[in-house]
């Protein structure tokens, strides 16, 4: 095994991450009437809604307090002042995102004392609840910008109160918008009752409107955040980042609230866990139709193996996402010879080995990857198979082998809102499709070809 951190360059060619701000903005979009104001230049607004939107398919307004020259100067107050008074009378938010960008946070702007004025100013008006984080580029990814909002979210807003013994919260992390759907329904099987945060189900996966609405319709409602300081239990996929960007943690510390992290559900083996949990806070067996589930995914297994069995993936993105997806290649018969993140400071090899024992002694971890440095890499560990986000389509290329798209962007598909990663039939779809592409890829470039398996 071996854990590396390039540092050869001192610009960035082709990160393997997004920015801070950009995971801020997907966690505030699954909260009921929201707005995210990003303080900062125009650009920064820009770039996070291009590339939302590419992904989703959905109208998505951020707005921004666009600074210029005089606020780089003598600072953004006034932007910032005029930006949420405009946002709030043009779209009538009940939430307001707060997120600071790269300049904002070089120059030291205090957004808690802006928030603290603009309270004072406005003290006899009902105004909608102002969350803010912190979300410099030049100090994390779009990782620990959405799991840092996440717990800010529930730190400005939770508040406690009486146990609910049937509540519990899902932080699921960034799962997809079907992901979250799955979770509430497997969730609702067991009759308990979920706060779900964020929920982006609905709001960055919604039906064709009739009329446009300034706000998509769905969400995280302010009653939920509340009350997720009085829930049992807090379920949140998050285990390679430290407390410092764990809602459930905080949750624990403030309210008592029982924090339980653990993977993303991918996979049989952490699918089970996931749903074993659910039978202790519920009391109540697995449902039967996902016994039926995992058996299916477990004779899919039999029925393929000899497809995927011994095959190589270099698997990178999202570190929650990248330890779940080795866990479950592992499963499968697959070798994640590299799993790669643009984070730093993550627990990503320390994660991986407790899951995997022995076999992590086939994988190479690599953190603040560029995707030049990892095909440098790549053509020394000569992959089957590359899994992971759009951003790896030319290094797909240049390889000469396929790409299986997952987790966040994919701009150059149709659906990337309605992958489905978790559970045992996000699995199932999962395991079909890399197998599916690992059977297509040998077909292709089959020197007679062949229709029969």
């Amino acid at each position: 095994m071996e854990t590396e951190t390039k540092s050869r360059f001192t610009a960035t060619r082709n990160a393997c991450k997004l920015c801070r701000p950009l995971g801020a903005s997907m966690a505030f979009a699954g909260i009921e009437k929201s707005i995210t104001l990003l303080h900062g230049s125009q650009g920064c607004s820009t770039y996070i809604r291009r590339y939302m939107i590419s992904h989703y398919k959905e109208p998505i307004d951020i707005a921004s307090s666009n600074f210029g020259e005089h606020a780089v100067i003598f600072g953004g107050a006034d932007n910032f002042r005029t930006a949420l008074e405009n946002v709030i009378v043009q779209y009538s938010p009940e939430f307001v995102g707060v997120a600071t960008t790269c300049l904002a946070e070089t120059i030291g702007d205090d957004i808690g004392a802006f928030l603290k004025e603009f309270k004072k100013t406005y003290e006899d008006q009902k105004l909608p609840v102002l969350v803010s984080v912190a979300t410099p580029s030049y100090a994390g990814t779009e990782s620990e910008g959405f799991y840092g909002t996440v717990r800010a979210i529930v730190d400005q807003t939770a508040e406690s109160g009486e146990t609910e013994p049937d509540l519990i919260n899902i932080m699921p992390g960034m799962v997809s918008p079907s992901d979250i759907r799955n979770l509430r329904e497997v969730i609702a099987d067991f009759g308990l009752k979920v706060n779900m945060l964020p929920d982006y189900s609905d709001t960055l996966d919604g039906q064709t409107w009739h009329s446009y609405s300034k706000i998509a319709p769905g969400g995280t409602t302010i009653s939920e955040l509340k009350a997720t300081g009085t829930a049992a239990a807090s379920i949140e996929f998050c285990v390679t980042f430290n407390e410092s960007f764990s809602g459930a943690d905080l949750l624990e510390k403030k309210y008592g609230v029982v924090s339980d992290r653990m993977l993303m559900p991918i996979g049989m083996k952490n699918t089970d866990i996931f749903l074993s949990r659910l039978e202790e806070l519920s009391g109540n067996p697995l449902p039967e139709k996902y016994h039926k589930q995992r058996g299916r995914l477990l004779d899919s297994y039999i029925d393929a193996h000899k497809y995927t069995s011994g095959k190589r993936a270099i698997v990178f993105g999202q570190p929650e996402l990248v330890a779940a997806m080795a866990v479950f290649l592992l499963e499968i018969g697959i070798v994640p010879v590299i799993c790669a993140t643009g984070a730093t400071q993550t627990k990503l090899a320390e994660v991986i080995e407790a899951q995997v024992g022995e076999s992590f002694s086939k994988i190479t971890v690599l953190e603040k990857m560029d995707f030049l440095d990892i095909e440098e890499i790549a053509a020394e560990v000569k992959p089957d198979i590359l899994i992971g986000s759009s951003k790896g389509y030319t290094l797909s290329r240049k390889l000469e082998i396929p790409l299986v798209r997952v987790g966040f962007p994919i701009h150059d598909r149709i659906g990337g809102g309605r992958i489905e990663h978790v559970l045992y039939e996000g699995s199932q779809r999962l395991f079909d499709e890399i197998t599916n592409t690992l059977i297509r890829y040998k077909q292709d470039t089959s020197p007679v070809g062949y229709t029969y398996m």
